[in-house]
């Protein structure tokens, strides 16, 4: 397909929903039926959870909640912070280019919202923010753009959750994201997808870290979803910075998903690791991975494992190393199978049916033991890795 074509067919697809704000929004968090509230828990969005120190909530382009109970962190709709920093000419599309292509585009000239967190400097917050960028009906576009601020020294743990109604078919997502990492901060970001079957979704995001700073990003999506188009660049400018991107991401079939991650190392010694797991039991995996080394004395791994379950299916594995200078030490693996017929009669010898000794196995590949993570994010992905078992 030619780059022309496929401009053409990404302006058909936003030609196919409507905009958010001709959809209706709930006013508050009370208009939530108990089908959704399980939804957005299964998304790892608890908004009963005592354990949340922030909630941000958007239904279609309308912000239901937003509080945050952390002095030193500040959460806002983006429309808000902008008005209230002029714009916030520091970080608003400093990190991506408007124009990068024709979902930047429309997420530039028809903003819905979208969310600002900023944790002041030095402080630490152990317990998760939670934010929800939620698509409540129908052939909807949803269009937002999301600011993180870590500032020196400071210390961030934020949960999103995006998803559908649970009787949602189909719907379009734009994310716009912006992270900066300042001198000395740790941001752990960790994002749920659980969309519907017949949803586009095509994040735009880019991470900047500062000297000493550590990003660390998991992903996880394990439901169905028409398409997915996602490519985060992370860039180390500060000498000892580190970038860690992890990911499990499951295709049934008909969905397509084409995602990975980039890490520019452009310090001296920073260090990065991309690691991801994918399973395909009939949908389209592209699983890219890239790593830039442009300064010495820079480490980096990269990790791809993929894992095919029945006849149908295709994971396309494309780990990529750039070198610029010739003190780096940067390294990948890629390996695409499926499980092993010793491994099943092994485990059946012992005394698990067939069904069980797979489940057992897809659930070891699937372990997204995480270190770092406060108990409460772990749980939830493992509560998501035991709703796909079951699903499969």
């Amino acid at each position: 397909m030619s780059v022309l074509e496929n401009i053409k067919n990404e302006e058909e697809l936003l030609k196919k929903f409507k905009p958010a704000d001709q959809a209706q929004s709930v006013k508050d968090l009370s208009e939530l039926d108990q089908e959704e509230v399980l939804r957005l828990k299964k998304t790892g969005v608890d908004l009963d959870a005592k354990n949340r120190l922030g909630t941000f909530l958007q239904t279609n382009c309308g912000v239901v909640s937003c509080s945050c109970h952390v002095q030193g962190v500040e959460m806002l709709p983006i429309t808000e912070a902008l008005k209230k920093y002029n714009g916030l000419s520091d970080y608003y599309w400093k990190l991506i280019d408007p124009d990068k292509d024709v979902f930047t585009r429309e997420a530039r000239e028809h903003l819905d919202n979208g969310y600002f967190i900023r944790a002041k400097k030095g402080q630490k917050v152990v317990y998760p923010l939670q934010a929800c960028l939620y698509i409540r009906n129908d052939n909807v576009s949803q269009r937002v753009h999301n600011i993180v601020v870590a500032e020196e020294g400071s210390e961030l743990h934020i949960i999103t959750g995006c998803t559908t109604h649970p009787h949602l078919t189909s719907g379009l997502h734009i994310g716009i994201s912006e992270f900066y990492v300042k001198k000395g901060a740790k941001l752990i970001f960790t994002m749920v997808h659980n969309w519907a079957e017949e949803v586009y979704v095509r994040p735009r995001t880019a991470v900047v870290v500062e000297e000493g700073g550590t990003f660390l990003s998991n992903y996880v999506s394990l439901k169905g979803v028409k398409s997915v188009q996602s490519f985060p660049t992370c860039t180390l400018k500060g000498k000892g910075a580190i970038a860690r991107f992890n990911s499990v991401i499951v295709a049934p079939e008909g969905s397509y998903i084409d995602t990975g991650s980039r890490i520019i190392l452009d310090a001296p010694e920073t260090r990065g690791e991309i690691i991801s797991r994918t399973i395909s039991y009939g949908g389209h995996i592209i699983a890219r991975g890239h790593l830039v080394g442009k300064a010495p004395d820079i480490k980096a791994h990269l990790e791809c494992q993929g894992l095919m379950l029945g006849q149908k299916g295709i994971i396309h594995a494309i780990p990529e190393l750039e070198a610029h200078v010739p003190d780096v030490d940067m390294s990948h693996e890629a390996a695409v199978g499926k499980i092993a017929k010793e491994e099943i009669e092994y485990l059946m010898a012992r005394g698990l049916s067939e069904e069980d000794a797979t489940s057992t196995i897809v659930r070891g590949f699937l372990n997204v033991k995480i270190e770092g993570l406060p108990k409460e994010l772990d749980d939830e992905l493992q509560k998501a890795v035991e709703e796909c078992r079951k699903g499969m």
